[in-house]
């Protein structure tokens, strides 16, 4: 009996990834490791070690000099029983709201206007949206206290101009302080969106809008049905920047009125920096934190859930 010859297998792809897999793959996995490690080191001190830290000081009493003494779940208790805890956070929905309606809603539309043909002198329309962005909050926040002031203020010379009687305190008015430093803040960073939009629209192949054009639409329905269903990714970034942006506002409200009249300015950032370097209570402090990192990620989590990729759909 003859005996049988062993056919030689042909090697397939997954034959060459095996035979390339020991070194070589261990080194490209050493090199990528060498580029992201002090990134990623950057960020575990930076960011999550910090959390970390504020979860674990809201289960003490701590008054930031002291030995701190655990208290458990007494933090969270009173933090939910506090008035101004839940002011702040009203007030951070406010603002968020303000951002949203005016950063992306001025945005797309100075952005849409923008990418017209009919617009001259595009490139000074677009670095005078964006100075503001640059800005110190500082100089912004100056400029508008002169703006907003009770006196002599250029809102009040204007109503005063247009021979009306109205007059407004603008942030010494409990029902418009709010509204008024969360309208600095989207004043100041729109032209950041508005150059978000603009780059995403220029991201558009052509084909898409002269499709639209042979089908008879026009401008305005060509953006509706093309441009706004193609910038979703872009408005996932936008609206979460928006939102977490609203929640975690602080330097606005420290300058312009420091938290008052009252708590009318309070907003959750602001709440965590009056008990920490106000009240010296760390640990209550600590644990608002937690709460609002938990809010800015429920928000991050829920447009990531609207605004899908795969729903969009031309």
């Amino acid at each position: 009996m003859k005996p049988r010859l062993a056919l030689a297998k042909k090697p397939g792809p997954g034959f060459e990834l095996q035979s390339l897999g020991g070194t070589q793959l261990k080194k490209k996995a050493s090199i990528v490791m060498t580029f992201i490690l002090p990134t990623l080191l950057l960020y575990l001190s930076m960011v999550i070690y910090p959390v970390i830290r504020s979860f674990l000081g809201g289960f003490y009493q701590w008054d930031g000099l002291g030995k701190p003494v655990f208290i458990g779940l007494d933090n969270y208790v009173n933090l939910f029983q506090d008035k101004d805890f839940f002011t702040a956070n009203l007030n951070g929905l406010k603002f968020a709201a303000v951002l949203v309606i005016y950063q992306i809603g001025f945005g797309t539309l100075i952005a849409l206007l923008l990418v017209s043909h009919r617009i001259k002198y595009k490139r000074f329309f677009k670095n005078a949206f964006f100075i503001p962005v640059v800005l110190s909050v500082t100089v912004v926040c100056q400029l508008w206290l002169t703006i907003y002031n009770g006196h002599h203020g250029l809102l009040n010379l204007i109503f005063e101009r247009l021979g009306s009687d109205f007059r407004q305190d603008w942030l010494g008015n409990p029902r418009t302080s709010i509204w008024a430093v969360a309208l600095v803040n989207a004043w100041q960073f729109m032209g950041y969106h508005m150059l978000l939009f603009y780059s995403a629209v220029h991201g558009i192949p052509d084909y898409y809008f002269e499709a639209a054009r042979l089908d008879g639409a026009s401008t305005v329905q060509a953006h509706l049905k093309v441009t706004l269903p193609l910038l979703q990714e872009t408005y996932k970034v936008s609206f979460v920047m928006a939102i977490t942006g609203g929640l975690k506002a602080f330097e606005h409200m420290a300058i312009m009125t420091g938290g008052g009249p009252g708590t009318a300015t309070f907003t959750p950032t602001y709440f965590m920096y009056r008990a920490a370097f106000r009240l010296g209570e760390f640990g209550y402090a600590s644990s608002s934190v937690v709460i609002l990192v938990l809010e800015c990620l429920l928000f991050t989590i829920l447009i990531n859930q609207l605004i899908a990729r795969e729903r969009i759909v031309l």
